[in-house]
């Protein structure tokens, strides 16, 4: 079973596990814009994140970025292979998620695939 899968304008990705937990990640135009990703800071299990917040930070080569959340709620899980293994984010940034995300409160304005394609095709 596919869960639906859905963007922000800051070029993060939100997957609803069910109603109240969601995986979060950078998408894959994010990654191709960063290019080689050497670092990841992430947030703890336990942490709290605010919708429209930053809650992660990416370093490539040329920058480093925030990475906000698009939702409101306590960090869950960490993929903590990222903290290793960046890299995995630029070769499939839909898998290489950050943080799982449960008991929501909040969100910010999410764009659907078509929406989001929209945006970076402008």
């Amino acid at each position: 079973m596919s869960k639906k899968i859905y963007y922000t304008e800051t070029h993060e990705w939100v997957q609803f596990l069910d109603e109240t937990t969601a995986r979060i990640g950078i998408t894959d135009y994010a990654q191709g814009e960063l290019g080689d990703l050497v670092f990841v800071n992430l947030p703890e299990e336990g942490d709290r994140v605010e919708a429209g917040e930053p809650f992660a930070e990416v370093e490539s080569v040329k920058a480093v970025s925030n990475v906000y959340s698009p939702v409101s709620g306590t960090v869950k899980a960490v993929n903590e292979e990222l903290l290793d293994q960046p890299e995995l984010i630029n070769s499939d940034a839909m898998e290489a998620w950050f943080i799982e995300v449960e008991d929501i409160t909040d969100k910010v304005d999410l764009l659907t695939e078509e929406e989001y394609n929209r945006l970076i095709s402008e």
